[in-house]
């Protein structure tokens, strides 16, 4: 009895080592694909809020009666609710209060990636992400 215990002892013990090198191999790996879905999704968020706040802006600069300055505070209080650090919002085309019906008002918004990242932003190199939308105004 105590012979068979000693034999099935040394027969686990190799088998202990090779789970832990495996395990040793496996986790940078498995870390390193959680923080890039991470990242990734940061990403993807930043994106979409720079798109709704963008839209938001061009669609009250688009109305009678409306100008930048209005627009202006709609884009910085959607920026603003989703905590988006670091932003610009811009009217290529200048002032939307004087367009006329039917002409174009461009809004861009953009954000620098870096400052809006949790986890890696000063690891990974800087990108500026730039939303456009075009409306015509009504």
């Amino acid at each position: 009895m105590l012979r068979q215990r000693l034999r099935s002892t040394k027969k686990r013990q190799p088998r202990r080592g090779a789970a832990a090198v495996e395990f040793a191999v496996c986790l940078p790996v498995l870390v390193l694909m959680l923080f890039g879905s991470i990242e990734a999704s940061t990403m993807i968020f930043l994106k979409q809020t720079l798109n709704v706040a963008a839209y938001e802006a061009s669609r009250e600069a688009s109305q009678n009666g409306r100008g930048n300055t209005e627009a202006n505070t709609r884009a910085r209080n959607v920026l603003n609710a989703r905590n988006i650090a670091d932003f610009d919002v811009r009217f290529p085309n200048g002032e939307a209060f004087d367009a006329e019906r039917g002409s174009e008002v461009v809004v861009e918004v953009s954000a620098p990636s870096a400052a809006n990242s949790p986890l890696l932003g000063q690891f990974i190199s800087n990108r500026v992400l730039t939303a456009r939308v075009v409306m015509v105004k009504q």
